[in-house]
């Protein structure tokens, strides 16, 4: 599939097939995809926690996907749990920031990584849903993620349930501006 169609194929999907799991290996792939991404200084803060055992998504689930129903949207899905090292990227070795966006950078970095895995996905025949509405301070404590790491999405992976249509986009005139 070219490049373009992979992108416009892309869709986020907010209901997955129990038919199919998702596995370790397709898990590794996305992840390889995610570490090709550019990073502030090839920093590379973006880390990943990947939850395939069914009793802890029941758990991240009902006890941190509440808001906005993403509980029962992500039922049959993996959940990728998207963090950032903070005060890595964007900052000197002595700690200072770099410029006024200190650690926007590592958001920064870690969404460049997020598109990439996301249009991994796509490209294996899986979905995606991207959430930032998460009790992140319970999952913190669920999966021991560290303290100097901020929790910045969690993303759903599973075979589509549904087929949604393709959003209308923008007008370049909108959104584009040339001197």
């Amino acid at each position: 599939m070219d490049f373009q169609t992979l992108i416009e194929k892309r869709r986020t999907v907010r209901k997955y097939s129990p038919d199919t799991n998702v596995t370790k290996e397709q898990i590794q792939e996305l992840i390889k995809a995610a570490q090709e991404a550019p990073s502030w200084k090839n920093t590379e803060t973006g880390r990943y926690y990947c939850v395939l055992s069914e009793d802890k998504k029941l758990q991240i689930r009902q006890e941190c996907l509440g808001y906005a129903n993403n509980d029962s949207k992500t039922e049959y899905a993996a959940l990728i749990v998207t963090t950032f090292v903070h005060n890595r990227a964007g900052f000197q070795t002595d700690g200072t920031p770099d410029n006024e966006l200190g650690n926007g950078w590592g958001c920064y970095d870690l969404g460049l990584q997020n598109e990439n895995l996301i249009l991994k996905a796509t490209e294996l025949g899986l979905s995606t849903l991207i959430m930032g509405l998460r009790d992140a301070d319970k999952i913190r404590e669920l999966l021991s993620i560290p303290a100097e790491e901020t929790i910045v999405s969690v993303i759903a992976v599973g075979k589509a349930g549904e087929e949604p249509s393709r959003p209308k986009r923008r007008e370049l005139d909108e959104i584009l501006h040339f001197f």
